[in-house]
């Protein structure tokens, strides 16, 4: 409706209609607009609903000997098999029909990364557009197979274990059962030694696939951070984590910034990314300093450890600030939790003060030299990291895992001993 309401629609609205699932409730209605969209001179706005199960048959002549209806189809299906059902609603009944493809260049960052201005731009002047775009998105769907694989293998492995706990119900195993409640309602650790770790993630458009590898690698952090440091006489509960995303100013300030409650425990986490969208986005440089400003204000609540920083972008400069904050105006900022601008470095400066480390991790070279310079700056170390690989989810696992262990290693007192423990006993090599 953004568009059919805007200036940039020229063409008469009277020969325009448009359906919605919300459009009519009245059956016949729908029936009515779907029999009109293929009428000669018609044009009808549809929602991707409609791409699927519904026929738009043609019985005008005139359009029939044109051609047939065209569908123009303004976003690209992340399968294969959707992209065919749309295509299938032009050439209904074994009639002639076509379609084409527009989409905005922003929404294709998912699938060409961050650099997919030019990529774009290279790929029309080599004409093979289609062929580059399919291919990623099978790529990628291969790699959303494999997050939903250990997705599946978590739940059942939770699925047996609580029939395990039904069934010891059923036979009066007091112990098992008091172990198994036990296990499940830790609450945060009231020990010396209390781990405190943001993980501060960009979830701007490229970055779909991190997203879903932190959903589905989470359980297993815990798990394994929970096993080395039990086997080392150290509670399990001597660390919480807390999952933020940050994207950019065109977000406005309900997608500028979000986080997770502080957990001890991996559900609310999942829960709370089940929940995170890669979206928007639309220049290179990200809105680095909120994730920094933000873990600076948890700090005023109480000592945060040190931040794991992942992003495929830099930070934004003042000037790229002041001109998106300048789009909504500082009238609108005031009213929101974003009121003052800040600058990355104005935030590395504090966290350097509060002895805050940041590890950042970066997934495309454009934004090594400034991860560099952030996690240098604070203390901390800078990799590459290659989330895209098969190997993608298990090298996510070790690099936060590694990092919750330093860390308690540090404060409980036994230096590198948890995470050479856990080397030993999870380790393996990547290619």
């Amino acid at each position: 409706m953004e568009f059919y309401d805007s200036n940039k629609l020229t063409l008469n609205r009277e020969n325009i209609q448009v359906i919605t699932e919300e459009i009519s409730e009245s059956i016949k209605e729908k029936e009515m607009l779907i029999k009109r969209a293929t009428i000669s001179g018609q044009i009808t706005f549809l929602t991707r609903v409609f791409g699927r199960g519904t026929d738009f048959v043609c019985s005008d002549q005139n359009v029939i000997s044109n051609g047939g209806v065209h569908v123009v189809q303004t976003f690209f299906s992340e399968e294969l098999s959707e992209e065919v059902q749309i295509q299938g609603r032009t050439a209904r009944q074994g009639k002639d029909g076509s379609c084409s493809m527009v989409l905005r260049d922003c929404d294709l960052e998912k699938y060409l990364g961050v650099d997919y201005s030019n990529i774009i731009i290279k790929l029309r002047n080599e004409k093979r557009f289609y062929e580059t775009l399919n291919s990623k998105r099978n790529e990628l769907f291969d790699l959303t197979y494999l997050n939903v694989n250990t997705l599946v293998n978590e739940a059942k492995k939770e699925h047996l274990l609580g029939e395990k706990f039904v069934k010891n119900l059923n036979n009066y195993e007091i112990n098992e059962i008091k172990a198994f409640l036990s296990e499940r309602n830790i609450g945060s650790t009231k020990t010396i030694i209390n781990s405190r770790t943001v993980c501060l993630m960009d979830a701007t458009g490229s970055m779909g696939n991190l997203l879903n590898k932190a959903k589905v690698t989470v359980g297993t952090m815990f798990e394994r951070a929970s096993t080395i440091l039990k086997e080392n006489s150290i509670p399990a509960e001597s660390f919480q984590m807390q999952f933020a995303v940050y994207r950019d100013y065109d977000c406005l300030s309900d997608g500028l910034l979000q986080y997770s409650p502080w957990e001890t425990k991996p559900e609310i986490l999942r829960l709370f990314m089940d929940k995170i969208l890669a979206r928007d986005g639309g220049d290179y440089e990200e809105a680095i300093e909120i994730g920094l400003w933000h873990v600076n204000r948890e700090n005023d609540e109480n000592t945060v450890n040190q931040v794991i920083l992942i992003g495929d972008a830099p930070a934004k400069t003042k000037d790229q600030i002041k001109k998106y904050r300048n789009v909504m105006g500082e009238k609108y900022w005031k009213n929101t939790d974003f009121k003052v601008p800040t600058f990355y470095l104005d935030e590395v400066e504090k966290l350097k003060k509060k002895g805050i480390v940041v590890h950042a991790f970066y997934l495309d070279e454009g934004a090594k030299l400034n991860f560099q310079e952030i996690s240098k700056e604070t203390g901390g170390k800078c990799e590459a990291l290659n989330i895209d690989s098969s190997d993608g989810a298990n090298i996510l696992t070790d690099i936060v895992t590694r990092r919750i262990l330093s860390n308690v290693g540090e404060l409980s007192g036994k230096g590198n001993d948890l995470v050479n423990a856990y080397n030993v006993r999870y380790a393996k090599t990547y290619k």
